[in-house]
């Protein structure tokens, strides 16, 4: 007991790793950079904080895309009902919403940020704010020193390194902690925005800016190898696509970045392609006197009306009783197959988190604690871990901060 730990950034993860060791009666001190904590935290779930959320354990863990099993023990260790009691305790109380996601029952974000304040101010945390960090060096089996931006020095028998990932980047999470966790002798695997919008090649994604389609399946596929599909809903924007489900297959596509990747979409999910072409022809037989371009207005939201019929290939002044049996086949096809050209992410500044970090292979899944430099510990977005929307990053940060801070 008694010795001295760093824990730096005012995180979730840093939050969590700071008053967990200080319920140990350890010496702790928290370095933030910015002029307050949880500033990231601030902004989740559009301001209300989607804290966590109430699936089973192994159901958090399917929503984990990159190195799921590196988080069995965190999330064993400190679980979704763990961080909700403990939120409790210090005054949150909070609801289940859609898709089981947790939020705090007033929808305000800091709330769940004074209360984790007041979780370091009970376990006697030392909170360090505006102190930007320059260095860590390693001096020996159990020293170090930071080094700070004003140049002073302070020493530490253990540190933790919790300074999230690059996205959001003026909310403070700058890419520190990759730099120092290079300079100890890491690895740190390659970089990308997870959870973020989708740039399309095809101009005619523009025209249809502000559109936004419910119950539609989207695909994507390299080669002919499907990477990902999912329901729900898409928001066309003016340099491609965004909304629920291109977030959730923008984490899924990023390790094939630099591959021809085609995105997909389903228009009409719930029919078949002969449902479909039966639906159709009940619409044509209805609108039989009005021109191709005229018909479609039953089955589909008008903005896209345009689109689909230049794609479809068929005179839009054509009388849809002159269309043809193949010319109607290729348009259900068309509705189904709705084809896009991915061209790139949006930059790692829109992301919701990013992908890569710290490789885990150098981390003992059990303890936080690196494998190439004792005392040295790693939680949260810093680690090549990330999930799905939902409140499962969250959960990565509390449960990797907890185990950090119980094992420093």
């Amino acid at each position: 007991m008694g010795k001295r730990v760093a824990v730096i950034g005012g995180g979730p993860a840093g939050m969590i790793a700071a008053a967990t060791a200080g319920s140990l009666g350890k010496d702790v001190v928290l370095f933030e950079k910015n002029n307050k904590l949880g500033k990231k935290m601030f902004i989740t779930g559009k301001g209300r904080c989607n804290i966590t959320n109430a699936g089973e354990i192994e159901e958090l863990i399917e929503n984990i895309v990159a190195n799921k099993s590196f988080l069995y023990s965190a999330f064993y260790s400190f679980s979704n009902t763990d961080i909700v009691e403990l939120l409790r305790q210090y005054g949150v109380e909070t609801k289940i919403e859609r898709g089981n996601r947790i939020f705090p029952a007033s929808d305000k974000s800091s709330d769940v940020i004074k209360a984790l304040e007041r979780y370091l101010s009970h376990e006697k945390v030392k909170v360090e704010l505006n102190k930007e960090i320059k260095s860590i060096e390693k001096l020996n089996d159990d020293n170090f020193k930071i080094i700070f931006s004003n140049s002073s020095e302070q020493y530490f028998n253990k540190i933790i390194i919790a300074t999230g990932g690059k996205s959001y980047q003026q909310t403070g999470s700058t890419g520190d902690g990759y730099m120092f966790a290079k300079s100890l002798g890491h690895s740190v695997t390659d970089l990308r925005p997870a959870l973020v919008p989708c740039e399309i090649k095809e101009e005619w994604v523009k025209e249809l800016q502000g559109l936004s389609l419910k119950n539609i399946k989207i695909y994507a596929y390299v080669g002919s190898k499907k990477i990902f599909e999912d329901f729900g809903e898409l928001l066309f924007t003016h340099y491609g696509i965004s909304g629920p489900i291109v977030l959730s297959m923008s984490s899924y596509i990023n390790k094939y970045y630099g591959s021809k990747i085609k995105v997909v979409i389903d228009l009409k999910p719930a029919l078949t392609n002969e449902k479909l072409e039966t639906r159709l022809l009940k619409d044509f037989e209805k609108y039989s006197k009005k021109q191709f371009k005229n018909s479609l207005e039953d089955l589909l939201p008008r903005k896209l009306i345009p689109i689909i019929v230049r794609l479809s290939n068929i005179d839009e002044d054509k009388f849809v009783n002159q269309i043809t049996r193949e010319e109607r086949k290729e348009l259900v096809n068309l509705l189904k197959n709705l084809e896009m050209s991915f061209s790139d992410f949006r930059p790692i500044n829109e992301a919701i988190v990013t992908s890569g970090g710290v490789s885990t292979l150098q981390i003992d899944s059990s303890s936080m604690e690196s494998k190439i430099v004792k005392g040295l510990f790693f939680a949260g977005e810093v680690i090549d871990v990330h999930a799905l929307t939902g409140g499962y990053n969250l959960q990565i940060a509390y449960s990797t901060g907890y185990l950090a801070g119980l094992n420093c």
